[in-house]
């Protein structure tokens, strides 16, 4: 008796042949890999905008002067040069003004007002005074325009930092400074004209893109240096702050806090983080949701559209279940179909 198989499977009243299972697979992976290519195909010069804001501070600046610079032009970091090295030695951002914060608030050695007196360099341990920023990253990372925005996703994803300096090789001269926001934008731009991936219309919980364990969150109860310890400890950029039953009522974040830089108001960390929130007086990223039952696309477009660094994932009852982060989508939709987890690298 011939006991060969056939080499056509029945599958639910359907035949499907081995070769085209193997084409079904090709057509997959080619689907899943189209922003990847997209990424590879365009360089960091292509994500330039044609006009922008670029701020650079010399480290002998006043750190009172380059907070309140950062405040007045809305950003969050600028990159610093060293006359005496002639060269950029690395970045100024909020982080630093928050780990400044934390750590000497309750210092019997160190009065708050006199830190805005010293300049960047003190505050780095670039020179031969006290030195504030024990945990500053030293080393500046950076890209050349002609690299691919593929190597700036990595790039910014593997060393976990959030801007990222795209320096002339030959003038040695800073020509932007590329953000997860820039990227996901430039993508957005070219929508229309790049095929639709298969899994940018399933659910956000299906994927499992974002954080959905240990979500950091601070009541609103809680002080404000409490809420500094977190982004401390746990290097989240955002904060979602709830109130007594858990439910998210506004949202704190890092560039947040560049505001006590404005008002002079860093002797007062313990204030509630209900005051804090009320007393913010620049730009104010809002709390802008999205639920589980929502498609990739769907938050994508939410997250551009309104130009914010997260989402806060809520259930019905307007509770934190996730955050879902541009670095999260950058991950799943870049680099995990080139197979390349770089969040937990």
């Amino acid at each position: 008796m011939d006991t060969q198989r056939d080499p056509r499977a029945s599958l639910a009243g359907e035949t499907v042949s081995l070769p085209e299972k193997m084409q079904e697979t090709k057509k997959d992976e080619r689907d899943a890999a189209v922003y990847m290519n997209f990424m590879k195909n365009h360089s960091c010069y292509n994500a330039i905008p044609t006009s922008c804001k670029l701020v650079i501070f010399d480290t002998k600046l006043q750190v009172k002067r380059a907070f309140l610079a950062l405040v007045a032009n809305g950003l969050r970091a600028a990159p610093l040069w060293d006359s005496k090295l002639q060269r950029f030695v690395g970045m100024l951002t909020i982080t630093d003004f928050i780990n400044i914060l934390h750590y000497y608030y309750r210092s019997p050695l160190v009065q708050m007002y006199e830190l805005e007196s010293h300049k960047i360099e003190t505050w780095r341990g670039d020179s031969f005074e006290n030195v504030y920023l024990k945990s500053s990253n030293r080393i500046l990372i950076s890209i050349s325009p002609e690299a691919s925005l593929f190597d700036a996703v990595y790039t910014l994803l593997k060393y976990k930092i959030h801007r990222l300096p795209v320096i002339d090789p030959e003038s040695g001269n800073v020509l932007h400074i590329l953000t997860h926001k820039r990227i996901l934008k430039f993508l957005h731009i070219f929508w229309k004209k790049v095929p639709k991936p298969a899994f940018m219309r399933r659910q956000i919980q299906e994927l499992g893109i974002g954080t959905f364990k240990n979500i950091a969150t601070v009541r609103q109860t809680a002080t404000l240096y409490e809420a500094l310890a977190i982004f401390v400890e746990r290097r989240v950029s955002a904060l979602p702050v709830v109130d007594e039953q858990g439910k998210v009522v506004s949202l704190y974040s890092r560039f947040d806090v560049i505001n006590l830089a404005a008002q002079k108001s860093y002797n007062n960390l313990d204030m509630p983080m209900r005051d804090a929130v009320q007393g913010r007086s620049c730009f104010i990223e809002g709390v802008i949701k999205c639920y589980p039952y929502e498609t990739l696309e769907t938050i994508v477009d939410r997250i551009v559209h309104a130009e914010v660094h997260r989402l806060v994932l809520v259930d019905r009852a307007n509770m934190v279940r996730g955050i879902i982060s541009l670095s999260d989508l950058l991950q799943g939709m870049v680099l995990t179909p080139a197979g390349i987890d770089a969040l937990l690298s």
